[in-house]
């Protein structure tokens, strides 16, 4: 396994973060915990949750599995870094969602008991809070630190100058801030070229993937034994509009004898900002395929190739539409 520092902090973290989104839903709590039991044994010790995961409002279903694996003990806890997020609505009551001072504690507390621990080493907001001053947001964040409840903070799903606005802030503070922003980024969807990525390398932070496969559709999504997220009629959908190009870049993933799949992981792990792609696997099949994609080195025609597939914005902003 090969690890690199999270943004400009000190934790290093391995190339893959195991995402446990599908853990409760779609995978059961014994094949849940036999997947970490496997990716800690393949070196990954980077593992990212959510307080909505597991999608029953106010459960924390997904947080209540990983909690119970810790509990097992055996190391697990000290081997690995463990990241939550808190944004999302866990009750019905005006103040049980978002990012108030308010929410920020209880939330906390909350995830600390499921995940059964006393700390999180990377604490997310799961989405930006237009709503809600900086200045309450880090004086919340910065208790929770002093009380050692988290350790690292880190962001998801902000535009660039929501990054540039925190840490401007937080540098005033005198507090670190963000070390990490974990966005929408995959052949597909490559927005965040413009103002988010520039962003992250300005201010030292980590860029997390999600969705690395595109809902499945970068997976090998034309193959005859593709199953699961197929079905979704979205899915197809952008299946068959993309057909042509697909069709491409499976064949290219064949010359380099690699899944689609991993090239898909691979192609994000050339990219200088990204710290881990979050892989989510239900099955330890999944995991297994994944891990291809650290062996996997693509020169500058391949990823030249692939550039030309699926084009982005034209770079950074301002000169990937003006001069």
């Amino acid at each position: 396994m090969q690890y690199v520092h999270l943004g400009r902090s000190g934790v290093r973290v391995s190339r893959l973060c195991l995402g446990t989104m599908n853990f409760g839903p779609h995978t059961s709590e014994p094949d849940s915990f036999a997947i970490m039991d496997q990716a800690l044994e393949l070196g990954i010790n980077f593992f990212d949750s959510a307080n909505v995961y597991g999608w029953k409002v106010g459960e924390g279903v997904t947080e209540q599995i990983v909690g119970r694996w810790l509990a097992q003990g055996g190391g697990r806890r000290n081997k690995i870094v463990l990241a939550t997020k808190v944004y999302g609505r866990m009750g019905d009551w005006p103040n049980q969602s978002r990012l108030s001072a308010f929410h920020i504690k209880r939330a906390c507390e909350d995830s600390l008991r499921r995940l059964q621990t006393d700390h999180i080493d990377l604490y997310q907001m799961h989405h930006i809070d237009r709503d809600c001053p900086w200045e309450e947001i880090w004086q919340a964040m910065e208790q929770l630190y002093r009380e050692g409840k988290v350790l690292y903070i880190g962001s998801s799903n902000f535009a660039g100058w929501h990054i540039a606005q925190a840490q401007e802030l937080a540098k005033s503070r005198h507090f670190l801030g963000l070390v990490s922003e974990q966005s929408l980024y995959n052949l597909l969807e490559r927005t965040i070229e413009l103002e988010v990525i520039p962003a992250c390398q300005a201010y030292g932070i980590g860029l997390i993937p999600w969705s690395p496969l595109a809902r499945g559709v970068l997976g090998g999504a034309l193959t005859p034994s593709a199953t699961g997220r197929r079905a979704d009629e979205d899915v197809r959908k952008d299946i068959e509009t993309r057909r042509t190009k697909l069709e491409a870049y499976e064949k290219l993933c064949t010359t380099l004898q690699s899944t689609p799949a991993a090239v898909a992981l691979a192609w994000l792990l050339h990219q200088p900002v990204v710290t881990s792609p979050i892989i989510g696997p239900r099955t330890m099949e999944q995991l297994t395929s994944a891990m291809q994609s650290l062996k996997l080195t693509m020169g500058p025609d391949q990823l030249k190739a692939l550039d030309e597939m699926f084009p982005g914005p034209g770079g950074a902003a301002p000169e990937a539409y003006a001069w």
